[in-house]
Parts: structure tokens; sequence; C-alpha cells
């Protein structure tokens, strides 16, 4: 029987590799467009923020790895002894399921909108309608559930400096795309601002 901390460990592999890789790959391969737009060779917020994302999400699968197969390298992350307890755990699942069904939905959603960062070459259209008629950012939003999934599965000092980096980035992110929506769908992405919330 597959342990906890393997599953977890599969889990986040199959994780990033559904948001992440399956989703652009499809999307190249339908439009010729590769959708991750992060320039990490350029000197602006928008790149920068990629290089920040990149680094959140190799340290996350660093500790994954390190709760799979360190043994006792474990206690060295500064565990929180006091949320390591079952029902927290069986939370945190939940929210790790959820968030992973949650963004596959929104990418779907998105279409060939789909982009990881602001594309500045190619104009996309705005979605309104699916799970976005509730929240403008329901990717980040299950970002977000996923990173405090992982942290109830494995509360320590190391995945709440993940966790608290990966929301800081987010809002971040979230902000510099609203101002290219503005400059990009005017009106409309006004109008859509105004009704629906930023995250739900």
């Amino acid at each position: 029987m597959i342990s906890s901390q393997l599953y977890l460990l599969v889990f986040m592999l199959v994780f990033f590799s559904v948001v992440f890789l399956f989703r652009s790959y499809l999307l190249w391969k339908q439009t010729g467009i590769n959708p991750m737009t992060f320039d990490t060779s350029a000197d602006d917020a928008h790149s920068f923020n990629g290089v920040i994302f990149k680094g959140l999400i190799f340290l996350e699968l660093g500790l994954v790895l390190c709760f799979a197969f360190g043994g006792n390298w474990s206690q060295y992350l500064l565990p929180f002894w006091y949320l390591d307890n079952h029902y927290l755990q069986i939370v945190g699942w939940i929210l790790l399921h959820f968030s992973l069904i949650w963004i596959f939905i929104a990418q779907i959603q998105m279409a060939n909108s789909w982009r990881i960062g602001i594309d500045y070459e190619n104009k996309t259209e705005l979605i309104t309608t699916g799970l976005f008629r509730y929240s403008r950012n329901p990717i980040f939003l299950g970002i977000i559930i996923a990173d405090l999934g992982v942290l109830f599965i494995m509360p320590n000092a190391f995945t709440l400096l993940v966790v608290s980096l990966s929301v800081y980035s987010v809002q971040i992110q979230v902000r510099l795309e609203e101002i290219f929506l503005k400059e990009n769908h005017g009106q409309y992405y006004l109008e859509y601002l105004e009704n629906v919330s930023r995250w739900i």
C-alpha cells in the first residue's frame, strides 16, 4: 500500500504536470502559441515574478521529496507539531484534490486564452463564463487552495514560507494582469471587474 508521503509526491508531480505542462502542450499543438510568456531575461516586474513562480515550484517539490524520502530530515524543516493531526490532513487532501479539479475545469473554460503570465504579443479573448462568472482569477485561487492543502498535510516553517510567498507572488501577478486587461479590453473588462470579485 502506498504511503501518504509517497502519494503526496506522486500527486504533486501530476498536479504540476496537468496544471502547467499538459495544458500548455495542448495549446501549443493547437495554435502554435507558447503559453509560457515569462521572459526571464527581461528586467521588469512581470519577468521577476516569473522567476519567483518557478523557484516556488522547485522549492515545494523539494519539500515534498524530503517529506517522502527524507526520513528524519523532516524534523529540520521546523515542523508545527500542534498542527500535525489526522483531521487537518484530511482537510488538506480534500483541498488538494478539489483544487486540481477546479483548476482543470477553469483551464478548459479558458480554451485558447490560457496563458502562464501575460501575453503581450497575441490578443486573447476575455473569458467571463463558467467559473469566471464567480471569480476573476479561479486558477490562481486554485493554486492558493492547493498550497494550503500542502501546508495542512505537512505543516512546517518552510511550507508556510512557500504558501506566504506564493500568495504574495499571486497578488502581484493578478494586479499586473488587471492593468494589462484594462488596457486591452477597456470598458468590457471594467464592467466585468465591477460585477465579479477578484477571488470569489
